[in-house]
């Protein structure tokens, strides 16, 4: 078998795969030579420079495994390449420790004042007195998002004789004594730490979460540390905070909009340490990232399974014709149910129902805890690492057929307990489109393809209509409604279909409207 590295493949992981494979290295290919060698390989190895696009797919006749050595696969074109039957990978946990430890990096120098003394030394200059910073023993922070790199700092912060305090909605009791950690609120986090690193992905409800209105609740002489996503914090309000003194100090790696420009609000602030995002820029994540992939390829070249595809596994043709149809809703079905939980989910059972009975329906149930996660967890969720990241996060998931079923052919349903209470979830297909049909114990008709946002309510007149209206003032189409109702008298659920984001603003008026119970959107783009 052959196998192509391209676009500047560390020789680490070249070197392995040549121990099994025939390996042609091309640091530099353009799009028409990769177009005209692709046939002849079985394997191919890229970062970013090269793109994968459907053409080169199609001409690719052995390929079986395309690796791309990085996290990020936005240069290949997945649905293509499944299609196809070929394998994606990627390496989500090459850069984790150079990540982690890049956040460590970012805490100190902006804690002792490096930056700016290093600055001004080279200048002849020696203020010494001017650049007095502060320890970190005996200090609290704050880690928003418990994913492998936030336990990963919590765990070094620990070294440091600092105490941690964590917010993740989706972490338990369990995993955060594992972790030597304490579980806080988001408020609790903001309010009683003195450091505070944000390890979240960026989602509609991350976005912007700490803005100028959390940071005039966070502590006297707080410093913010952020090397996760840009967008986390409000960029124009961390820069005024730290010129008003509000915020003694920041250290930024991640970026809104990059690259970032002269003209950027961070830039030439006293108190801010920037760097041109370079958590994963280290000599080890390259290598590693490039044996993550070698040894992916490896493995799939040889008929076993693969730790890191981000397309599905290897499903036999018979199973996945039944299947196939099902794996988006049942992402969707999974990923209501958590933007519907108050807390982290415990034990998540998926119940089937009907004629899918008859076959292996792990793929599925796999879908379903890919959607619970994957709008939570900082990394890229795949239908091989969801298990493995459930299991980490203390999520017990069983698999449950039972072969009758009432008013449809075949029937999901995902039960999530939270908090000592059940959540339930519903769906099936109607033709090939999917379809949520129950919400806890409300019957509905609700077609999953964008965002939904479902509210409890009194069945009185004049409730639903007010929601509309304020959605409709606020530039928010309601592309679609349903109103569930159960055998309790005088309660009903709403379900809107929004084709706009709801900004948290709104959201807060929403839940404290009379006659709404709660309000949470569901956004399956991050699904």
């Amino acid at each position: 078998m052959k196998v192509l590295a391209a676009d500047g493949i560390s020789p680490k992981g070249i070197e392995l795969l040549k121990k099994e494979f025939e390996v042609d290295v091309k640091d530099k290919i353009s799009a028409e030579e990769l177009l005209e060698i692709i046939p002849e390989y079985d394997a191919l190895m890229v970062r970013s420079a090269s793109k994968v696009t459907a053409e080169v797919i199609e001409r690719a006749k052995n390929l079986k495994i395309i690796g791309r050595a990085g996290v990020g696969v936005d240069n290949i074109d997945i649905p293509a390449a499944t299609a196809k039957g070929i394998i994606v990978i990627n390496s989500p946990g090459g850069n984790t420790i150079a990540a982690t430890e890049h956040t460590m990096a970012m805490m100190l120098a902006m804690s002792r004042n490096i930056p700016i003394a290093n600055e001004t030394m080279q200048k002849g200059e020696w203020n010494r007195k001017q650049y007095v910073g502060v320890e970190l023993r005996g200090k609290t922070l704050g880690v928003i998002g418990m994913g492998r790199i936030g336990a990963g700092v919590a765990k070094r912060a620990m070294a440091f004789d600092m105490d941690v305090i964590a917010y993740d909605p989706y972490i338990n009791e369990e995993r955060a004594k594992s972790l030597g950690v304490t579980i806080g609120t988001f408020e609790d986090v903001i309010t009683k730490s003195d450091f505070i690193t944000v390890h979240m992905p960026l989602t509609p409800d991350t976005k912007g979460m700490i803005g100028m209105e959390q940071m005039k609740k966070m502590k006297k002489g707080v410093r913010l540390v952020n090397c996760a996503r840009g967008g986390i914090i409000v960029e124009e309000d961390l820069a005024e905070a730290v010129k008003q003194g509000i915020v003694a100090g920041a250290a930024i790696d991640v970026y809104t909009s990059e690259p970032v420009g002269p003209d950027h609000p961070l830039v030439g602030v006293p108190g801010i340490v920037l760097t041109p995002h370079l958590g994963a820029s280290t000599v080890e994540a390259q290598i590693g990232v490039s044996l993550d992939v070698s040894e992916g390829i490896l493995a799939a070249l040889k008929g076993e399974p693969v730790a890191t595809a981000v397309n599905m596994a290897p499903v036999s043709p018979q199973v996945m014709k039944v299947i196939s149809p099902y794996l988006t809703l049942a992402e969707r079905l999974g990923g209501t149910v958590v933007s519907l939980a108050d807390g982290p989910v415990e034990k998540v059972e998926v119940v089937y129902n009907g004629e899918i009975t008859e076959v292996n329906t792990g793929l599925l149930t796999t879908a379903v805890v890919k959607g619970m996660l994957n709008p939570i967890m900082e990394n890229e969720v795949n239908y091989v690492n969801a298990p493995g990241l459930a299991k980490e996060r203390g999520i017990k998931v069983t698999e449950v057929k039972e072969k009758e079923v009432e008013d449809f052919t075949n029937l999901i349903t995902v039960k999530a307990q939270v908090a000592g209470k059940e959540l339930s979830v519903e769906g099936t297909l109607f033709g090939s489109e999917g379809r949520i049909v129950r919400i806890n114990k409300f019957r509905v008709d609700v077609d999953p393809h964008a965002r939904i946002l479902v509210c409890p309510h009194i069945n009185r007149p004049g409730v639903i209509g007010t929601i509309g209206s304020l959605l409709g003032n606020n530039g928010i189409n309601i592309s679609a409604m349903q109103v569930g109702k159960t055998e309790v008298e005088g309660t009903s659920l709403m379900v809107l279909t929004i084709d706009n984001d709801i900004p948290a603003a709104v959201m807060e008026v929403i839940k404290g409207m009379d006659g709404i119970s709660d309000a949470r959107l569901v956004n399956f783009y991050t699904i």
